[in-house]
C-alpha cells in the first residue's frame, strides 16, 4: 500500500510570524493523525521558523525549490544543503510556476531532483498540462515527455523516495478542479510511464499527488480514488482549518 501524503504548498505567502501563528493553530487539529503523511512547503524565510515549531510533530517540512548546483554564485537560490542543514527533508522539484514564470526545462528538473537525492531529500516532481495542451489532446503527450525527462539517469534503486506531483496548470487557482476520472486517467498515463522507464514494481510503488485547486469539499472524492495517493494543495492550504479538513478528507 501507498500512504497517502497531504502537501501544502504556501508559495509567496506567510511572514515567519504569520506561519509560526498557522503552525500553533494547525498541529492541534491533526496531532493524533497517522493515516497520511503530512507536508508543508513555506518560502524560505519561514523555513526556519515552520521547521522549528514542527519538531517533534507528524508533519514535515520542505523547500519549494532548490538549486541543482552544491554552492556557487547563483544569486537568490537555496541549496539542498542549506536545506538540510536547518533540518528540511522535502523539496518540490519543477513546480509548473517555476517553469511557467523561471523557465524551468526537463533538463533542469532532471538536474534538481538527482541533487535531492544525492542529498537524501524526498523530492516531489510535478508535471502537468496547460489549458491548450489539454484542449489540443496533448495531455498523454506532454505527460509522458515531461517524466521522461525528469527520469534521466533514474534508477528504481535511486528512485524509492521520489514523488510525482500531477498539476494540471489549467486547474491550478483557477477554481477549476479536474474531475476524479480526469485526474485518475492522467495519473495511470504517468504510472505507466514509470513502468517503461523503472519497471513495473517500482511504478506500483510510487506515489502520485494531485494537485490542482483541491479543497476540503473535494478532496473526499479525488482521495478515495485508488491511483491519486495524496495532494499537493495551494491556495486551500493556507488557513489552518481549511488544510486540516483535506488532511482529514
Amino acid at each position: 500500500m501507498r500512504k497517502v501524503l497531504i502537501a501544502a504548498n504556501w508559495k509567496m505567502y506567510k511572514t515567519p510570524a504569520e506561519a509560526k501563528a498557522f503552525i500553533d493553530a494547525f498541529l492541534p487539529l491533526v496531532k493524533d493523525h497517522t493515516r497520511d503523511e503530512i507536508a508543508l512547503f513555506p518560502s524560505v524565510t519561514s523555513l526556519a521558523t515552520v521547521i522549528a515549531a514542527a519538531k517533534g510533530s507528524n508533519v514535515s517540512v520542505g523547500c519549494q525549490n532548490i538549486h541543482f548546483a552544491e554552492e556557487g554564485a547563483y544569486t537568490g537560490e537555496t541549496s539542498a544543503n542549506m536545506l538540510t542543514a536547518i533540518g528540511g527533508t522535502h523539496t518540490l522539484v519543477g513546480h509548473s510556476e517555476r517553469r511557467q514564470y523561471f523557465a524551468e526545462t526537463d533538463e533542469i528538473v532532471n538536474k534538481k531532483l538527482h541533487t535531492a537525492l544525492k542529498h537524501g531529500l524526498v523530492p516531489i516532481v510535478c508535471v502537468g498540462e496547460v489549458l491548450a495542451q489539454r484542449e489540443g489532446g496533448k495531455t498523454e503527450e506532454v505527460l509522458r515527455t515531461q517524466t521522461v525527462g525528469a527520469f534521466v539517469g533514474i534508477t528504481p534503486e535511486t528512485a524509492k523516495t521520489i514523488v510525482i506531483a500531477y498539476e494540471p496548470v489549467w486547474a491550478i487557482g483557477t477554481g477549476k478542479t479536474a474531475t476524479p476520472e480526469m485526474a485518475v486517467e492522467a495519473h495511470k498515463i504517468i504510472r505507466a510511464e514509470v513502468a517503461k522507464l523503472l519497471g513495473q514494481p517500482a511504478a506500483d510503488k510510487m506515489r502520485i499527488l494531485y494537485g490542482g485547486s483541491v479543497k476540503p469539499d473535494n478532496a473526499s472524492s479525488l482521495l478515495n480514488e485508488v491511483e491519486i495517493d495524496g495532494a499537493l494543495v495551494g491556495g486551500a492550504s493556507l488557513k489552518p482549518d481549511s488544510f486540516a479538513g483535506i488532511v482529514q478528507y
